[in-house]
Formats: C-alpha cells, sequence, structure tokens
C-alpha cells in the first residue's frame, strides 16, 4: 500500500518539472532578448580616413568598405634601387611609393586617369601647390561642353578634380604635364578613370605632400616594369609573412 506522503510526492513531481521547464524557458528568452539588444548597440564600423579640416576646407570621411583594404596608405616591404625620397609610380599596379630607409616605402593607393599612362620616364618636382586651380585641357572641353566656364580655371575647393594638392612633374626644365593630386571621388581610388594623371585620396595627397619637397624625383614606371615590381613585391611580401 502506497503511504500518503510517497503519493503526495508522486502528484508533485511533474508539477516540479513542469515548473523548471516555465523557468528556463523564461530564462532563455531574457538571454536571447539580452543577446539582441546587446547586438543592435553595436558600434558602427570606423571609416577608413576620417574627415579632416585643411585650410578653410573641410574633406570629409571615407566611410568603412568604401576603398579595396590593399590601397590604404601603408608602410610595405620595397627592394628598389632608387634611394630614399624617391616616388615610384606605377599606374598598372594602381600604387605610388614612397621610397623609404633600410628596405621600405610608404605605399599609397591611387585611381589612374587616361594621361596617367600617356607617359614614364624619370621627372622631378618643380612646383608644389596646395587647393590648386584647375584648367582642363582644350580636349577636355571639346568633349564637355559644360566646362567651358572653367576655361579660366576652377577656384579652389572640395570639388575641384585636382583635390587637396597637386605635384607638377617637370623633365629637363619642361613641364610633363603630368600631375600627382588629390581626388574628390575615393571611389575611384585602385581604378581606372576616364581623366587626369594619378590621384590619391585628399588624406593622402596631402600626407605625401609634407614628406616630399620640390626637387623630389618622380619615377614611373613603364607596363613591363610595372610587372617586374609587382613580382619582387609579392616575393617580399612572402618572405615577410614566412618570417614572422
Amino acid at each position: 500500500m502506497i503511504s500518503s506522503s510517497a503519493a503526495l510526492r508522486a502528484v508533485a513531481r511533474p508539477c516540479l518539472r513542469a515548473i523548471c521547464a516555465a523557468g528556463l524557458t523564461v530564462l532563455l528568452a531574457a538571454c536571447n532578448q539580452a543577446t539582441l539588444q546587446q547586438a543592435s548597440y553595436a558600434p558602427p564600423p570606423q571609416p577608413q580616413y576620417p574627415a579632416l579640416t585643411d585650410s578653410a576646407f573641410k574633406i570629409p570621411a571615407v566611410d568603412a568598405g568604401t576603398i579595396d583594404p590593399k590601397y590604404i596608405k601603408q608602410r610595405v616591404r620595397f627592394a628598389t634601387q632608387h634611394p630614399p625620397g624617391t616616388i615610384v609610380v606605377d599606374p598598372y599596379g594602381r600604387f605610388l611609393y614612397l621610397v623609404q630607409e633600410r628596405g621600405f616605402a610608404m605605399r599609397y593607393g591611387v585611381g589612374v586617369g587616361r594621361d596617367g599612362f600617356g607617359w614614364s620616364g624619370t621627372a622631378d618636382i618643380r612646383r608644389k601647390a596646395q587647393w590648386p586651380t584647375w584648367t582642363p585641357p582644350s580636349a577636355m572641353i571639346a568633349r564637355q561642353p559644360e566646362l567651358k566656364k572653367y576655361r579660366a580655371g576652377m577656384g579652389a575647393g572640395i570639388e575641384n578634380p585636382l583635390g587637396a594638392r597637386a605635384l607638377y612633374l617637370f623633365q629637363n626644365g619642361k613641364d610633363t604635364l603630368y600631375r600627382i593630386h588629390g581626388t574628390n571621388e575615393p571611389e575611384s581610388i585602385g581604378k581606372n578613370v576616364s581623366s587626369g594623371c594619378i590621384r590619391l585620396l585628399n588624406q593622402d595627397v596631402i600626407d605625401l605632400f609634407d614628406r616630399v619637397p620640390v626637387g623630389s624625383r618622380v619615377v614611373v614606371l613603364t607596363e613591363q616594369e610595372s610587372r617586374g615590381n609587382s613580382s619582387i613585391e609579392a616575393s617580399l611580401r612572402t618572405q615577410a609573412e614566412v618570417s614572422r
């Protein structure tokens, strides 16, 4: 015969199980809700380049994901016979290198306009300009008649195609018409574009401008030299990864 206490326990056991299960469900729901709330408060991704104010002009931030990360300014291994302080432009790889000591270079991503492929060789910087005036060439005005209003020059500003800085390249005292300049189109970095020469982000061209004096040597690679340069940099990168 079953005692009254045993019968009571038998009746209470399912109730306790039901209460525990209900409590666990409530606890799990609360945890899930807390996780969702925590996820909803995740901080926004940081911009690839912060906004900055330069002279009277405000340069906007470059939002996260705008540029392929390999085109963000970075210090890299770079094997070259050129001395520190030399700028090496690789229009086919869409990089610009500022040669530094001990086998390194500061590498910047660039966008390459039609004129960027039109000249190669060695030149020197004879002029540097902050927030330069832009004068469209006659051929461009012929293609885009709406640019006639800038025949005498477009004033400095964030909309100016030359951006925040421009470096003017001369060879044997003669203007090559080749320019290294800023851009108001950050999404064009790492790409071939329809006009201009070698464009950098405004943030990057300001950094480069401050690092190189007038008289600095600039070497613009041919397509064949670019292929060789890419192979050398890939080899150096592999060696660096192996040595870590």
